[in-house]
């Protein structure tokens, strides 16, 4: 389990420096709170932290139910792909956000399949049972 503890831990830290960023894009920007919009390179920040909390939300479930019916190793390896899309993600929204696509499969599909290996899973303990 301290995998995956550590990839937990490592998805929250990395949600937390993406919001540091958008209050330091904030401030070089010049976009005043409560504001989220006015400058695209603020803009940018601002999509990369709330998409990473969308795919936030799907993913630590994910991450935890798969754990139940998968090797842990495995389903922290899922979790390493997901943080370096977010990484890959980050940087291309950023330089670019047409070119986000990689980044975006990089972070989705991982976490896709956690919630069908957990779904496999409890489908097969409710049959089992």
């Amino acid at each position: 389990m301290p995998w995956l503890e550590l990839i937990t831990l490592l998805a929250l830290l990395q949600f937390a420096v993406f919001g540091g960023l958008v209050g330091r894009a904030r401030g070089m920007y010049g976009v005043k709170a409560p504001a989220v919009a006015g400058d695209e390179m603020f803009e940018r920040y601002y999509r990369v932290q709330m998409n990473t909390l969308e795919q936030l939300v799907l993913f630590l479930p994910a991450l935890w139910l798969a754990a139940g019916h998968l090797d842990h190793r495995w389903v922290a390896g899922l979790g390493v792909v997901y943080l370096l899309g977010r990484i890959v993600y980050f940087r291309s929204y950023i330089a670019d956000p047409a070119k986000r696509g990689m980044g975006f499969g990089l972070t989705f599909f991982p976490t896709v399949i956690l919630i069908f290996v957990a779904l496999i899973g409890v489908a097969w303990d409710l049959i089992s049972a």
